[in-house]
């Protein structure tokens, strides 16, 4: 995924699935370097880890 399109993600109401590592998650906010994002499963645990943007997949 490209950071044009996580910003997209981001700005709409839409539910657009997005995965890592094969894991549904949720894109909590575009770091400010660009290149990672911060995100977490979607589900009840809410651990938020930082990802490469290149790595999330959207379905």
């Amino acid at each position: 995924m490209n950071v044009n399109r996580v910003k997209q993600i981001l700005s709409s109401s839409a539910d657009i699935e997005v995965k890592y590592n094969g894991a549904s998650i949720w894109i909590d906010h575009l770091n400010e370097n660009g290149n990672t994002a911060t995100v977490h499963l979607r589900g009840p645990l809410e651990e938020r880890t930082v990802v490469e943007i290149g790595e999330l997949i959207e379905e």
